[in-house]
C-alpha cells in the first residue's frame, strides 16, 4: 500500500486521534518512523518473555507518544514552558526533602524510599499545574498579538465589559478593522453571560445568548485576537471589581458601556473606553444655519412642537411643527444642545426662516421719494454747501 494511502487510512480510521490538518507528509514520516522504531527497540529488548508483548508494548509506547505531541500542539509554549519549570521546581523541592530524609537513622530504607518517590510525585504535579496556571498570565504578556504593539513592545490590552458584549456594536467596530489591540474575555463574566441567558425572564435570556452570538462573531475574526482567560480573584466577588483588578493586573483597559462601572475604573486609575462617547463622537456636526430634512415622528414637550430622530438617534426637536406630525419637512437648525445622554438639535420650519428673512428685508424703511440714493450724492467739501434735508425737499 502506497504511504499516502496508508495516510488517508488513518485520517479516516482515527479522526479523533490523528486530525487531517496535522497529517502532512513530513508529520507522517516522522510519526512513522518513531512508531517503526519504538517498535523495534521493544523487538529488540525482549521486556516479556513474548516477543508479541513486547512489540505490542513497543508499538503502545509509539502510539502514546504521538498522542501526547498532538496534545500538546494545541497549547501554546508559554504554557508548556511554565509547566515545565514548575515540574522542575517541584523536583528540585522534592529531592532536597529525600536528602533530609535520608538523614533520619531511625526510618527504615523501603520507608524512606516510598517516602522520596511520594514526595517527587506529589510536589511534582502541584508544581506543574500551578505553573501551567502562571503560564497564562505569562501567555497574556508575551504571546504576540496580531495588531499593533505598545509602547513597550507588548500587545495592548483591552478587556471586555459584559455590558459591551450584550450591545454588540464592539464586533461591528472589530470588522472594520480600527480595532488593533487584543481582546480579553474573563472566565466571570462568560459566567454572567452563561447566568443571564438561562434567565427565566423572556428579555434577559434573549441578550444573554446575543452576548454568546457576538462572543462568536469575535472569536471567528481573523484580523484581531480573542483570548478567554481564566484569570480570576477569589477574594472579590463584585464582577465589576474583577474587571478592575484584571485591567491593573494586565495594564489593560476597559471597554464598557456601564456608567458606574466607567466612573469606578477611572477613580482606580484604569483607562476606560466607553463605545456610547465613541458613537456620540461618530455622529455628524450641525451648525446653526444649516437645513436638513427630517420626519416629524411626534408631538414635542412644549406647545405646538414636532419631534423627529436622525439616523444615529439624535432627538431634533422643531418649532410650530405640529401640524407636520408624519410628514417630511425642511428645517433650519437653531441651536445644538450637548448633554451626558447624547446630542440634541433645536430648528424651526425652513419657510418660517425664510419668510422672517422676507419680512425682516421688507419692514427696513423705504428711501424717501425724490431722495437720490446715497452713492450718488455730492461728498461735502469746503466751501461746498451742506446737501438739504428731507424736509426741505418739495413735495408734489
Amino acid at each position: 500500500m502506497p504511504p499516502y494511502q496508508f495516510q488517508a487510512l488513518i485520517s479516516q480510521q482515527l479522526p479523533s486521534f490523528i486530525p487531517q490538518g496535522h497529517m502532512s507528509r513530513d508529520h507522517f514520516i516522522l510519526r512513522l518512523g518513531l512508531m517503526l522504531f519504538s517498535l523495534g527497540a521493544a523487538w529488540l529488548a525482549q521486556p516479556f518473555s513474548s516477543p508479541l508483548w513486547s512489540a505490542a508494548l513497543g508499538l503502545t509506547v509509539g502510539i502514546g507518544i504521538i498522542a501526547l505531541e498532538l496534545h500538546l500542539r494545541a497549547r501554546p509554549i508559554a504554557l508548556l514552558l511554565s509547566g515545565f519549570s514548575g515540574l522542575l521546581a517541584g523536583l528540585t523541592a522534592a529531592a532536597v526533602l529525600g536528602v533530609l530524609l535520608s538523614l533520619q537513622p531511625g526510618l527504615p530504607a523501603t520507608s524512606k524510599t516510598y517516602l522520596v518517590l511520594a514526595a517527587a510525585l506529589t510536589l511534582g504535579y502541584l508544581g506543574m499545574t500551578r505553573g501551567a496556571a502562571s503560564g497564562r498570565w505569562w501567555e497574556l504578556f508575551f504571546n504576540p498579538a496580531k495588531g499593533a504593539p505598545g509602547g513597550d513592545g507588548r500587545p495592548q490590552n483591552l478587556v471586555l465589559d459584559t455590558s459591551v458584549i450584550i450591545d454588540g456594536r464592539i464586533a461591528d467596530i472589530a470588522e472594520t478593522g480600527f480595532l488593533s489591540e487584543r481582546l480579553i474575555i474573563a472566565q466571570f463574566v462568560l459566567r454572567e453571560l452563561q447566568h443571564v441567558a438561562d434567565s427565566a425572564e423572556a428579555t434577559k435570556r434573549n441578550r444573554g445568548r446575543r452576548g454568546l452570538d457576538i462572543l462568536q462573531r469575535l472569536q471567528k475574526n481573523k484580523k484581531l485576537d480573542t483570548i478567554i482567560t481564566d484569570m480570576d480573584f477569589p477574594n472579590i466577588r463584585e464582577v465589576d471589581l474583577k474587571l478592575i483588578e484584571l485591567a491593573k493586573q494586565l495594564d489593560a483597559k476597559i471597554v464598557t458601556n456601564d456608567f458606574n462601572l466607567n466612573k469606578v475604573a477611572q477613580l482606580r486609575g484604569v483607562l476606560v473606553l466607553n463605545i456610547n462617547e465613541l458613537a456620540n463622537a461618530l455622529r455628524p456636526v450641525v451648525l446653526p444655519g444649516e437645513t436638513m430634512q427630517v420626519f416629524i415622528l411626534k408631538e414635542g414637550k412644549e406647545y405646538n412642537q414636532g419631534v423627529a430622530y436622525l439616523d444615529d438617534g439624535t432627538m431634533v426637536v422643531v418649532d410650530h411643527a405640529r401640524r407636520f406630525i408624519g410628514r417630511a419637512v425642511d428645517i433650519s437648525v437653531t441651536s445644538v444642545l450637548q448633554t451626558t445622554a447624547g446630542k440634541m438639535i433645536f430648528g424651526k420650519l425652513a419657510e418660517e426662516a425664510r419668510s422672517v428673512g422676507e419680512r425682516g428685508a421688507s419692514d427696513r424703511p423705504e428711501r424717501l421719494r425724490g431722495m437720490p440714493p446715497p452713492s450718488s450724492l455730492p461728498t461735502p467739501t469746503a466751501g461746498t454747501p451742506p446737501v438739504p434735508a428731507a424736509s426741505e425737499f418739495p413735495q408734489t
